[in-house]
């Protein structure tokens, strides 16, 4: 089993989202002893946003490409093929101005590939990366959760459920640790329940896997 481990946070050591998926991937690992886990930050190693040079993974087969164009091409197929090859997907995503951060979404944006992990069809869409489990560790300052209001202003965990979605996946977990700049009190009471959802994520997609191998 392959598991792929994805930080996005700028914070460094101050992060809660590294926190949280650090103690994710340990409890997935320890329960899952043969799991090779790869590591991406996408903090210090984050693919430029999409230009022209880099959109050459959406030109034809056979097209004359630039040199930019090759190197670009080259970061696409590296990510694309590393998120594909991963069964089990942990995300750090915290929330950065109602969004993710944009380091997460230049990555989404060279993993959303016509005939990688999804193809347009007669019927609409269809996803081509399916089979996955994704566990999202959700981070906040303030608290969204709770009212309509707040939930209309979020566009992180909304955007990342539509489009891991679009892909194909539909296990799709948030372990979420919200009102965190909110004082200590409250940080401490999310960071609590974060541990627990956590827990429960793993532990419930761990049994799933071995439903479906006895099956």
């Amino acid at each position: 089993m392959k598991l792929l481990h994805i930080d996005s946070s700028i914070l460094a050591a101050n992060s809660v989202s590294r926190q949280l998926t650090r103690d994710i991937v340990n409890q997935w690992t320890a329960s899952h002893p043969g799991t090779t886990v790869d590591y991406l930050d996408l903090a210090v190693n984050t693919p430029s946003h999409l230009s022209a040079e880099s959109l050459g993974f959406r030109l034809p087969a056979g097209s004359d490409l630039s040199d930019v164009q090759k190197r670009e091409n080259a970061v696409s197929e590296a990510l694309v093929s590393q998120f594909l090859a991963a069964d089990v997907i942990v995300v750090g995503a915290p929330l950065y101005n109602f969004t993710i951060p944009s380091q997460l979404k230049a990555w989404i944006d060279r993993v959303a590939q016509v005939g990688r992990t999804f193809a347009y069809t007669e019927k609409g869409p269809q996803g081509l990366a399916g089979g996955k489990t994704v566990i999202v560790a959700s981070t906040r300052g303030g608290v969204y959760s709770t009212s309509e209001g707040g939930r209309a202003m979020e566009h992180q965990e909304s955007y990342l459920q539509t489009v891991f979605g679009f892909f194909g996946i539909t296990d799709v977990r948030f372990v979420r640790a919200e009102g965190i700049a909110m004082g200590d009190a409250k940080k401490a009471e999310a960071l609590a329940s974060a541990a627990v959802e956590a827990l429960a994520a793993t532990r419930e997609a761990a049994n799933q896997s071995k439903a479906a191998l006895a099956a």
